[in-house]
């Protein structure tokens, strides 16, 4: 192998070292966040509306916090999902039980009427199916 080929093999290593660098740090940066956010299983973000509806409220930015909530089962609900500076896939939410299926804004609030829904969980993920969260009905 002469002098070319080894710098060309070098430069090659590099270039595929680097981005195996970029993809970890992308990909599992926001795994810390959904992490901590398991803990919020008792999260205070279910709130009844003047109208009688209930939001629960979800922030998405690698990830979904909280990713368990609980809701009243039979009431009319609204499922709000905050968006700030979000870039990966979770700007992309799925139920598919519900039929949902939307793009986020990448910094915003969206709000998704779910309806009144029975005793049960629902859950839902990412557009990728990499981020998981559910919502319990009683």
């Amino acid at each position: 192998m002469d002098k070319s080929s080894k710098k060309n093999l070098i430069i090659i290593i590099a270039i595929i070292v680097a981005a195996l660098a970029i993809f970890f740090a992308i990909n599992f940066t926001g795994r810390s966040k959904v992490a901590s956010s398991k803990n919020e299983e008792n999260a205070n973000n279910v709130s009844m509306a003047v109208d009688g509806k209930q939001i629960i409220e979800i922030k998405a930015k690698g990830g979904y916090s909280p990713v368990h909530s609980v809701a009243k089962a039979g009431v009319p609900t609204i499922l709000r999902v905050n968006t700030n500076g979000t870039f990966d896939c979770s700007s992309s939410i799925r139920i598919p039980n519900l039929n949902i299926s939307r793009n986020l804004p990448m910094s915003g609030t969206t709000d998704i009427d779910i309806g009144a829904q029975s005793v049960g969980t629902f859950q839902g993920t990412c557009g990728m199916g990499m981020y998981p969260f559910d919502i319990k009905f009683e």
